[in-house]
């Protein structure tokens, strides 16, 4: 039975973080378990030793104490006095103490058939948050209705799982059902105004035409909420990022447009044909994105994914598949390998060169993290922060700089940057506490010790023993709810 109230406001615990994970140490204390049903009421948190990062500088500081109370973080430095109950976690010395990360391109849907996408909800809120991704923006969601739900069930305590920006429903031709003509301006208007009621964070048009997107940016921003945008080259009635830009958009992903993209041929065969990296076309394009103050999610190891194997990005660092059903993963491992996108094999390396160039030429602030990946059962997206990370320093990102894309930008984009995307007092406590440097070499973060989402903590271990066994059906009878196109 707990102790009483009173009681446990006079108890301190220390917890030690080493190698064997987490070593209660406190008198009357029984297992692991039981300590960790303990501490999930209103306690307050020390996190000592480690260093954490410092986004805005880019350097580690020695971490005298982290002291998070009512999901916040109240002082940095040696703890505060408090007569609260206070659980003390002390880390490895080598350690690294992150902000947690944001997924502005986190697709929760899975397509394990090739018959169409659906949302995945079983398993996807555990295991992002056992990657250390405390804040997802689905960008696009197939079932609006069921992400809204999920993301009431994760703030009400319910679910465990990352902050959910819902998205709503693509705004284009890759929403179902959706008529070109007869989604007017009025409509638009109206669809942004019901979304945003149920608290949508922010909007994605993925197939819009100019008289779709231009309503769909001056109606979100009544709402203070955000437009990102799946752009072209204005070939076939599609819009290309300068014009979207010019129109007010406040994110683009995979392209940056411009002269680089004619409109006599699509986004994706002039991408990957393009080999000017010091002529007008790319520096004028850049140019527009830093004087509009536009960001840019560059998507990069989603190209990876689908072309020649390339070991360094999809190697599997745990075993990914176990999160399937023992009947959806002997259906996916019986499958041949996939063949490979030659167009995408082409673009991978003309899209780090691309981001780079960006990077270096005033968008550093700019650029944002997001993954693109709705898995066929294989690479799940909350796996995926990992790899997009890497593709990051990967283009000559400076690792520093790869996780102030992944925190602090991210945060901004989004208008959350006042509360979250760094490590400092008054900010919402969501941390990741990875084994080792993290400066080093950005793989580290994926050996996640210890992760706090808005002031709560998790253990990875736990998270994804909770994820074992639950994505697709369960035997043949369920196989039509993961097939949408039937």
């Amino acid at each position: 039975m707990m102790a009483p109230r009173h009681r446990l406001q006079r108890r301190r615990i220390l917890l030690i973080l080493g190698l064997g994970g987490l070593i209660p140490m406190v008198a009357g204390c029984g297992d692991l378990g039981d300590l960790r049903d303990l501490v999930e009421g209103e306690a307050t948190y020390v996190v000592t030793g480690g260093r954490w990062l410092d986004v805005h500088t880019g350097t580690l500081v020695e971490n005298e104490g982290i002291t998070i109370h009512d999901g916040r973080i109240i002082s940095i430095g040696p703890p505060p006095d408090t007569a609260d109950f206070t659980v003390t976690i002390n880390v490895e010395q080598e350690d690294t103490i992150l902000p947690g990360f944001f997924d502005l391109h986190a697709h929760y849907a899975v397509d394990l058939f090739g018959e169409g996408r659906v949302d995945e909800t079983a398993a996807y809120p555990e295991l992002f948050l056992a990657n250390g991704v405390t804040t997802t923006f689905p960008a696009g969601e197939m079932d609006p209705v069921r992400m809204r739900e999920l993301r009431l069930s994760i703030e009400s305590g319910d679910r465990r799982g990352p902050r959910i920006l819902n998205s709503g429903p693509y705004f284009g031709s890759w929403r179902r059902g959706w008529d070109d003509d007869a989604m007017t301006a009025d409509s638009i208007r109206r669809e942004v105004d019901h979304w945003a009621s149920l608290g949508a964070a922010g909007f994605k048009a993925k197939g819009a035409r100019p008289e779709h997107l231009s309503p769909l940016i001056e109606q979100a921003h009544e709402h203070g909420l955000t437009v990102t945008a799946h752009l072209d080259s204005g070939f076939g009635n599609t819009v290309n990022p300068r014009d979207a830009i010019l129109m007010g958009i406040d994110r683009v992903e995979h392209f940056l447009g411009g002269d680089m993209m004619p409109a006599d041929r699509t986004a994706y065969a002039s991408l990957q044909e393009f080999d000017d990296f010091e002529g007008d076309a790319l520096r004028d394009i850049i140019d527009l994105y830093v004087s509009h103050g536009v960001n840019f999610d560059a998507t990069l190891s989603i190209y990876g994914y689908w072309g020649p194997h390339d070991p360094e990005m999809t190697e599997y660092w745990t075993d990914e598949l176990r999160f399937l059903t023992p009947y959806m993963r002997e259906i996916v491992e019986a499958r041949p390998p996939r063949p490979v996108n030659e167009s995408f094999a082409k673009m991978s390396p003309i899209k780090r060169r691309t981001l780079k160039a960006f990077y270096d030429n005033g968008g550093r602030d700019l650029i944002t993290l997001g993954t693109d990946h709705p898995s066929w059962g294989q690479y799940w997206s909350p796996f995926a922060v990992h790899r997009e990370l890497l593709a990051i320093a990967r283009a000559g990102v400076p690792p520093a700089d790869v996780f102030r894309i992944a925190t602090l930008n991210s945060a901004r984009a989004m208008g959350l940057e006042d509360e979250l995307g760094s490590i400092e007092e008054g900010k919402i406590a969501d941390l990741v506490v990875v084994r080792g440097d993290a400066l080093e070499d950005v793989r580290t973060a994926r050996d996640v010790r210890f992760v706090f989402a808005q002031g709560h903590p998790h253990w990875p271990d736990e998270l994804l023993a909770r994820a074992e066994g639950k994505i697709g059906p369960a035997d043949a009878s369920e196989e039509s709810a993961w097939r949408p196109g039937r």
